[in-house]
């Protein structure tokens, strides 16, 4: 038997950008966990496979698209899953673009875009189910950061400060519904090898430059930020709010590793 307020029994958590990659591992160790999981995206078939995925763990979960780039989209998101589940104790926001370029090349376009998803479409979830949150005086944020929250990564100018721009959004929204019952964490994976980053990873400069500067000298398994989203989502976190918690095999913590 696990630990009782670590149990996210009779809880509805929406993870948007749930449906691959990092969203897809934690819309699965929530519903793991024992919460009723709706992960979402802007692709309706990965949509539908995702929330299989849930259902196939014994879990609830709803079938809708949605982007973060348009608010009536998130506002038709929560009013279904209200319907569904009656309310919304969790949100995890995962939806996440990137590119790598020297920043005097990076067109101020993509630069745009990738605020108007990252930073922006944080922003536009964490108000739509937050005001549902306050009204209910209880909810869980959980905003994904990145190491480049804390340091400069080569040629992710827009990407780093779009995240950096998510720590401090984390921090802010914390302290303004701190007493409304609503704890604002975000979670910073470290580098992890998915099928999405495996060819810039393996074998590669920057591949080896990350496996010199982390201490357990491994990449990390996308099921390893399992456990840090539960906690963050469960009531064994009602103390913790405005936390950046780093799950990297110890390269915040680095300087000289031998």
């Amino acid at each position: 038997m696990g630990h009782p307020l670590l149990d996210l029994k009779n809880k509805a958590a929406v993870v948007i950008g749930g449906t691959s990659g990092i969203g897809l591992a934690l819309a699965r160790g929530l519903a793991q966990a024992g919460a009723d999981v709706v992960p979402t995206g802007r692709r309706a078939e990965q949509v539908l496979s995702a929330a299989d995925e849930v259902v196939a763990l014994g879990r609830r979960s709803l079938v809708q698209t949605c982007d973060v780039t348009d608010n009536a989209s998130l506002e038709r998101l929560l009013q279904s899953v209200c319907n569904e589940f009656g309310s919304v104790q969790i949100l995890v926001n995962c939806a996440g673009r990137t590119k790598r370029m020297p920043t005097l090349e990076f067109p101020e376009s993509e630069w745009d875009d990738i605020f108007e998803t990252n930073l922006k479409g944080t922003l536009r979830a964490c108000r739509v189910f937050g005001r549902h949150m306050i009204d209910k005086r209880y909810g869980r944020i959980i905003n994904i950061g990145s190491l480049s929250s804390f340091v400069g990564l080569h040629e992710v100018a827009a990407y780093g400060a779009s995240k950096a721009g998510v720590a401090s959004l984390t921090k802010t929204l914390a302290i303004e519904w701190a007493r409304s019952g609503v704890c604002v964490n975000a979670l910073v994976p470290g580098v992890l090898r998915t099928d999405l980053n495996a060819a810039l990873l393996d074998g590669t400069e920057r591949g080896r430059e990350f496996l010199l500067r982390t201490p357990m000298k491994r990449f990390g398994q996308l099921d390893e930020l399992a456990g840090a989203a539960v906690f963050l989502a469960s009531d064994a976190a009602s103390f913790v709010t405005g936390h950046l918690l780093v799950v990297d095999g110890g390269i915040m913590a680095s300087g000289v590793n031998q």
